[in-house]
């Protein structure tokens, strides 16, 4: 038996779902890259925000990001996921560096 239903993602705590953004497919010099040669960008659409996390004092701590934000990230800091045959990245707010305008 097989149901046609569309798995959601929620992330929790302080945490930010990012769909990748598509990258350049030839170089500033008009080479086509193959798909080895090319590196995979910190630069994403937010997707989904998680409720955010407390700090020591007890004070919910808001994300200063939300659905529909393109964002920076550190290099080393996501974690990649995959839901229904899409790559998605899960990053926590601390390790966003910027909100692209």
């Amino acid at each position: 038996m097989t149901t046609n239903t569309k798995m959601k993602v929620r992330p929790l705590a302080d945490r930010i779902l990012l769909k990748r953004m598509k990258q350049e497919e030839t170089s500033y010099g008009g080479i086509l890259l193959p798909e080895t040669a090319k590196q995979k960008q910190e630069m994403g659409e937010v997707i989904a925000v998680g409720p955010g996390k407390k700090d020591r004092d007890g004070k919910m701590v808001e994300i200063t990001v939300k659905a529909g934000d393109k964002v920076l990230w550190d290099k080393y800091s996501a974690q990649e996921i995959s839901v229904e045959e899409e790559e998605f990245v899960i990053v926590k707010a601390d390790d966003l560096i910027a909100i692209i305008q």
